[in-house]
């Protein structure tokens, strides 16, 4: 691995982290957190209707505007669930960077704006 790669990964590796600390500080379940941190890949179904729509509705779970957006307007309304979502979320996103899990190009699943993945 480039040393680049390595830092861009470790960058995210440290996001989730603090994403992970932060939905410790909402004071919500845990089982929240197990329950809803695979939940957007789910989007991945979007794949069974052809790589172009399945590039689409991936990629609109797996970018951080909604989620930045969703905790930030949690935090300006007080309301601890809506940043514990959001923090999940981030979360998500970040491990999925981590791991070298990029958004999706339309050619392929393993097509990626961080270069191809798998064999």
């Amino acid at each position: 691995m480039k040393p680049l790669d390595l830092a861009i990964r470790l960058e995210w590796a440290i996001v989730a982290l603090a994403a992970v600390v932060f939905y410790g500080s909402t004071d919500m379940s845990w089982w929240l957190f197990g329950l809803l941190i695979l939940a957007p890949d789910l989007s991945m179904s979007g794949y069974l209707a052809g790589p172009r729509i399945g590039a689409l509705a991936y990629n609109a779970l797996h970018i951080l505007i909604v989620p930045v957006l969703l905790l930030l307007a949690g935090h300006m309304w007080g309301n601890a669930t809506a940043m514990a979502v959001a923090l999940i979320w981030i979360a998500h996103i970040a491990i999925d960077r981590a791991l070298g899990y990029g958004l999706k190009l339309s050619t392929s699943f393993q097509d990626t704006h961080l270069g191809r993945i798998g064999r």
